[in-house]
């Protein structure tokens, strides 16, 4: 490590922000300043007015400086839910852009890819998503080139899809800087078995099962790809046995034994989830929102949904916005 390797690392904590994903950064490089005696790395938190501000699970945390305030940093992460805004969006993501001029990195992790996408920092960017925001994202940023891979180096913009990729983020910085002994004794102190990076995709849990989607058998997780790709223009069984080159018996089989559930069922909850993520996570209408996941009318899309959550489209909005307040009216609109 040369002398002046020194990184100063900026956290932007919206409400509700998920503490997880703030710890999961902070604490390798914790430990690797503490196994080398360096105070290699050093971070800062972060929030719009430089106010208290709560975590999802209602932690308060003291921020050190407001966006405004920042003024040389190596890099900045924007950590928040999906539905999180700037107060003053035209200031906060003016500062934002200037530090991106002046060579910070500006990345994000998890939910915090939707304000630093509204910013305008990820136009031509390719973006790490999580999976389960992964429907609202593209139906709010269409252009905006998302990717399942778990973490996201694209020049001076890096994505992360949640917590534990954070974690690996951070591994992979300790590496750059201190070297891969270093991160490995990180790594090790955490138990931490593998470090993953760009490249490798996100473990999705399978629908009503244990395993992960790389765990399944072949056949299912071919079916499983090809009803992913078609949520908005759906498939029937049938052709996907066919493409795949297995009777449609085998594919049943298979899936009961899998999944616990039939091949229809399971392409159903899929385009429940979506579903579900256009219901908190956009302000898409009811009737948009059947329509983008494959369904010509409303009514069997809220049967469905209610069958799936237990609550009709209509009310699961409405409680999430119980909690999400901006300028006296409900976000998303009912």
């Amino acid at each position: 490590m040369k002398q002046d390797d020194h990184i100063h690392i900026g956290f932007l904590i919206f409400p509700g922000f998920p503490m997880s994903c703030l710890t999961s950064m902070i604490e390798p490089l914790r430990a690797a300043n503490e196994i080398t005696g360096t105070d290699t790395f050093a971070w800062t938190l972060i929030s719009e007015t430089g106010a208290k501000t709560s975590a999802s699970a209602h932690v308060a945390f003291e921020p050190d400086l407001a966006l405004d305030a920042v003024d040389q940093i190596d890099q900045i992460y924007l950590l928040s839910g999906p539905s999180s805004t700037f107060d003053a969006p035209q200031s906060a993501n003016g500062k934002l852009r200037k530090l991106a001029r002046h060579g910070a990195m500006i990345g994000a992790v998890s939910g915090g890819i939707f304000p630093l996408a509204r910013a305008g920092l990820l136009a031509a960017h390719k973006t790490s998503v999580h999976w389960c925001y992964a429907a609202a994202f593209e139906a709010e940023f269409p252009k905006i080139a998302a990717t399942d891979e778990v973490i996201s180096r694209d020049r001076l913009t890096t994505t992360v899809s949640g917590a534990a990729a954070a974690f690996d983020l951070s591994l992979h910085l300790i590496s750059d800087i201190l070297g891969d002994d270093i991160a490995t004794e990180v790594a090790c102190w955490f138990q931490h078995p593998l470090v993953r990076g760009q490249g490798v995709s996100q473990r999705v849990p399978s629908a009503g099962g244990a395993s992960t989607d790389d765990m399944l058998p072949p056949i299912v997780r071919d079916a499983i790809g090809m009803f992913a790709d078609h949520i908005d223009d759906p498939i029937n069984v049938g052709d996907v046995a066919e493409a795949i080159g297995v009777s449609v018996r085998q594919v049943e089989r298979m899936f009961k034994k899998s999944t616990g559930k039939s091949p229809l069922h399971y392409y159903r909850s899929m385009r429940m989830k979506a579903a579900r993520q256009l219901v908190l996570y956009s302000n898409d209408s009811i009737s948009q929102i059947a329509f983008a996941v494959g369904y010509a009318s409303t009514t069997p899309m809220i049967q469905n949904y209610e069958e799936e959550f237990g609550v009709r489209p209509t009310e699961d909005r409405a409680k999430i916005n119980l909690f999400r307040v901006e300028e006296n009216g409900i976000v998303p609109p009912a």
